[in-house]
């Protein structure tokens, strides 16, 4: 089976690459992870996997391209991993073979040592990887993949600690970057984020003695699990037999959580630093009306991910909200593309106008980002097809300037419309009556910082919007790319 085709709508859109999942403590703990590997799809669609750990049948892994569902339900596949404990990962490429990943790059990756055994599931990425693996090669290491996640493994390999645990403290002190990573030995799970906490993880209960990790708290609620708490930044935590031992090997953290979490990623029903994602994409939506009123007579979302911030923006600019578009629920990332005239009809493959709706209104689109800005310019034009007095776009983010570098699928610099153009420039471009995004400290003040944004010490990264990376990109600026010049 291929991996998936991408669809002209997708690919104006950030994705995040992975998510991560791992049960311990409950029978057929495999089915408990396929099903947080569901709630957590939205972070990866090409492909999936799990690796499970039995005494008596030893690890067992599956790795398959395509959705969890069409994969990870049969049970006849499932009774392959069996054990108390296991873990998941679901895959968006950004680091190694973009667009045409080989099986071999599909998570968790397996490696055995002279202790034991042991398996990855690792979210974000590693911002050297391109040095550390010029450097394991010519120690002698043989990749089997493309994955930057690759290194952890190898890294662990080289280290002379005497415990699986330690090594992994080992090599995560030599990786740069963001990484939120799930691991599990024979018989305990394992849950590390790097020092700034870029990318999520949490920890939930299952019955008395049982423990999950998860990207997201979506993917504890599946399963029934109860939250117990985020894994903090630059924490380690270490769980068998019911104990969790906590470790902090990074050195001092300080947050720097991945905004984008707040605006997109993440799925609007969890719980992100103790705040609703859907409370927090409905605050956007208010800030936006403060910031940019309009006389309009109806506002809309993009479906699905500007729905919340429509709803925000609606009530408090007390223009009426109203489903101008819809989407096919049912359109999928694997619809064949069978001829030209087929693939040229684009994003109405997946959105639709109510046209009895917007028909002579001037309408208020919003949306979560603008990216390359190919998609809003077609969705204008399908708004103005059916009968539309106006367009008037407001963004629930701040315009979109940098490449992402920690786990997000971002274009180069150069293919990001709002590092070329003027916010006037990108409304022409567009070609709508007004174009408006949220101003950096209105974000922040939706995300529940108050005074905005602290510029001597951010509270989120926020590189996308403003260029200033938290860790410095050694191998993208070992490729020439430009960081941008000190203020």
């Amino acid at each position: 089976m291929q991996p998936f085709l991408s669809h002209p709508f997708d690919a104006d859109k950030l994705h995040e690459e992975c998510g991560v999942f791992g049960v311990i403590g409950v029978a057929e703990a495999a089915n408990f992870v396929a099903l947080g590997m569901h709630a957590l799809q939205h972070r990866g669609q090409e492909a999936g996997g799990i690796v499970s750990y039995d005494p008596l049948a030893g690890f067992n892994s599956v790795r398959r391209f395509g959705y969890v569902r069409d994969n990870f339900t049969k049970a006849s596949l499932m009774e392959t991993l069996p054990g108390e404990l296991a873990i998941g990962h679901v895959r968006y490429s950004t680091a190694g073979s973009k667009g045409n990943t080989a099986i071999r790059d599909v998570q968790p990756f397996f490696g055995e040592f002279s202790m034991g055994g042991c398996a990855i599931a690792h979210n974000g990425n590693l911002t050297n990887a391109a040095s550390l693996r010029r450097e394991l090669i010519e120690r002698g290491s043989i990749f089997q993949s493309s994955s930057d996640s690759e290194c952890i493994i190898h890294l662990m390999a080289r280290s002379i600690q005497k415990n699986l645990s330690e090594r992994i403290k080992d090599a995560l002190r030599r990786v740069e970057g963001a990484f939120s990573i799930v691991a599990m030995t024979r018989t305990k799970l394992i849950g590390v984020r790097d020092a700034l906490g870029v990318r999520p993880l949490v920890l939930g209960r299952i019955g008395d003695k049982g423990y999950a990790l998860s990207s997201e708290t979506c993917g504890l609620d599946i399963i029934g699990a109860e939250f117990v708490r985020e894994i903090e930044p630059g924490e380690m935590v270490v769980i068998a037999d019911g104990v969790i031992e906590s470790t902090r090997p990074f050195g001092v953290p300080q947050s720097r959580f991945c905004i984008f979490e707040h605006v997109y990623f993440s799925r609007p029903d969890s719980i992100i630093g103790g705040r609703s994602v859907y409370e927090t994409r409905r605050q956007i939506g208010v800030e936006l009306a403060r910031e940019a009123p309009v006389e309009a007579d109806l506002v809309c979302p993009v479906p699905d991910s500007g729905t919340p911030a429509a709803i925000g923006y609606a009530h408090e600019s007390g223009i009426p909200y109203g489903m101008g578009i819809i989407r096919n629920q049912y359109m999928g990332r694997t619809f064949i593309e069978p001829t030209e005239q087929i693939r040229n009809m684009g994003v109405r493959l997946k959105l639709n106008v109510n046209r009895a709706l917007v028909k002579g209104k001037r309408v208020v689109l919003v949306d979560d980002s603008v990216v390359r800005g190919t998609t809003s310019r077609k969705i204008k034009d399908m708004i103005l097809d059916a009968g539309a007095a106006e367009v008037h776009f407001r963004i629930a983010s701040p315009p979109t300037a940098w490449p992402c570098f920690y786990g997000v699928d971002t274009p180069e610099r150069a293919k990001l419309l709002a590092a070329n153009m003027t916010e006037e420039e990108m409304r022409d471009w567009i070609g709508v009556d007004s174009l408006r995004f949220v101003s950096i400290d209105g974000l922040y003040r939706a995300a529940g910082a108050p005074e905005g944004r602290n510029k001597a010490r951010p509270q989120f990264c926020d590189a996308c919007f403003t260029g200033e990376y938290p860790v410095e990109p050694a191998d993208q600026i070992e490729a020439g790319f430009k960081m941008k010049a000190a203020e």
